[in-house]
């Protein structure tokens, strides 16, 4: 790592009419280091790397860029200075195959003619660097998983010759095995002497990767520290001003069983048992593509089962579509929040609002006024830092996007909420918000099934936990089977099973 200063940032300050998104924020970026940039969700990071990314332009206060300052108007301008920014919310086209996501806009031609050869080749060395050497380069990006399609991303920044690459939350979404292939390119980047900016709630690993670790608070700058001075308590402090409690919380969950699963398969699972409890908090575990998330998709009907019994409330069901599921008190948090909850153009209270809007129906007309402040009840009940709740949903950061989503399926009050990946790009002091919600949830008597490929969390949530591998269960542990990380990923990885046999 040089000395050398690559960008630097100085006062920059940023309102979006009545909301101060950033006031007098500083940032020192050297080459060839990985500079990590934290705070909890509405801190500003989002709104900062946008203004150094083109996409916004500052207030006040000054950005110099290879000692040259810099008034980016549009992300090409970034772009072609050799800043390459990769955001949380993927940009993908998902029509499009992955070459044309790699190179769309500057596509090699022979004679005026696209060279595919070239454009193939290209391709599959980018993917290589990523570790997706096994993706047809000529598939469609819609075909993809999320971690797919997030390493996708990165590998396009790769292609672009840049000197700074900023990564918003690049592992939310990745396995261990994948995210440990991203942070060998990041190291190979930094022998290239490139910079990297690297945005992450997931602070255990920015203690690892990180050179050095800047704090923002509330749009305001707390301070820089270096990796040898860092911990999680130190960071969390820094964040939100206050010590947080991540240790699970002893509870007494209800022994009536509301949902039970005998011998279920369908579309990336096969042959599934098990039972949820009122007032319990199932966690499901496991790595990528265990079939989770697919599990409990097809419980609710999206897409319905293909085999087996299910039993709700003690009466054989199968769920034709999520509506249904949901009639029956059953709603479901889905992974990926852009693409299967938010609709993104429209306001946050309309997101909010359309699932229970026939229980404010008066008459055969939707009480309008009742159904708003429901929401600006939510707002105040969940901390969404917003500017106007008629303002797009996509106007807010990923975690009080999460929050809407939380909002809507609460308003309807089920009997049973599934969540899958809740505290995905979720900061730490949001966490803790999320995890007191879900256990007076649960102390209420709702029933409450979490998918997380967070162990931490798994273990300061579960009640019971129902881990699988390749598609099944393969075991169901309680606390008093010593719930750790190790005995979890001994069922995860499917050595449980091997031990059994030899």
């Amino acid at each position: 790592m040089s000395d050398t200063s690559v960008l630097e940032i100085k006062k920059v300050s940023k309102r979006f009419g009545g909301l101060r998104a950033l006031k007098q924020v500083d940032f020192h970026l050297r080459r060839g280091e990985v500079h990590a940039l934290v705070g909890e969700n509405g801190a500003g990071k989002s709104t900062l790397m946008k203004i150094f990314g083109g996409v916004h332009t500052r207030d006040e206060g000054s950005v110099r860029f290879r000692g040259e300052e810099v008034h980016f108007h549009n992300p090409n301008q970034s772009m072609d200075a050799g800043i390459a920014i990769i955001y949380q919310e993927l940009s993908t086209l998902p029509s499009m195959t992955v070459i044309e996501n790699l190179f769309m806009g500057r596509m090699p031609t022979r004679h005026g003619i696209l060279d595919w050869k070239r454009l193939h080749r290209e391709s599959r060395a980018a993917l290589a660097l990523v570790g997706l050497e096994r993706v047809d380069p000529r598939t469609t990006m819609d075909k993809l998983s999320i971690a797919q399609r997030q390493l996708v991303e990165i590998a396009k920044a790769l292609t672009k010759d840049a000197s700074v690459v900023v990564m918003d939350e690049p592992n939310s979404s990745l396995s261990p095995m994948e995210s440990e292939r991203l942070f060998s390119v990041i190291e190979e980047l930094k022998q290239k002497e490139i910079s990297i900016i690297y945005v992450s709630h997931k602070l255990d690993e920015v203690i690892r990767i990180a050179d050095r670790i800047t704090v923002l608070r509330d749009g305001e700058y707390v301070g820089t520290i270096d990796k040898a001075e860092a911990s999680e308590d130190k960071l969390i402090q820094m964040m939100v001003g206050r010590q947080l409690n991540r240790d699970h919380v002893t509870r007494k969950p209800g022994t009536e069983t509301l949902l039970e699963a005998k011998n279920i398969s369908g579309k990336g699972f096969h042959d599934v048992s098990f039972d949820v409890r009122k007032g319990e908090i199932l966690c499901f575990a496991g790595l990528m593509g265990a079939g989770r998330s697919e599990t409990l998709r097809a419980i609710i009907g999206a897409p319905p089962l293909h085999s087996g019994t299910l039993l709700w409330e003690g009466r054989p069901v199968r769920f034709k579509s999520p509506t249904q599921a949901l009639k029956n008190g059953i709603a479901m948090l889905q992974e990926d929040r852009k693409r299967q909850s938010l609709f993104m153009g429209l306001p946050i209270a309309f997101n909010m609002q359309i699932g229970a809007l026939s229980s404010f129906k008066r008459g055969g007309i939707v009480d309008f006024n009742a159904a708003t402040s429901m929401v600006r009840d939510y707002v105040h009940k969940l901390d969404i830092k917003l500017a106007s709740i008629w303002h797009p949903v996509r106007s807010l950061s990923g975690g009080n996007q999460q929050k809407t989503i939380l909002a809507r399926w609460l308003a309807v009050h089920p009997k049973m909420l599934i969540l899958d990946e809740p505290t995905h790009g979720v900061d730490v002091g949001a966490k803790a918000e999320i995890y007191n919600l879900i256990r007076s949830l649960a102390d209420e008597g709702m029933a409450i099934v979490l998918i997380s490929s967070e162990l931490p969390e798994v273990l300061a949530m579960a009640d019971r936990v129902v881990v699988m591998h390749e598609g099944t269960v393969e075991a169901v542990l309680s606390r008093s089977d010593g719930l750790s990380e190790e005995s979890i990923m001994r069922y995860a990885s499917g050595a449980a099973r091997r031990g059994e046999a030899s």
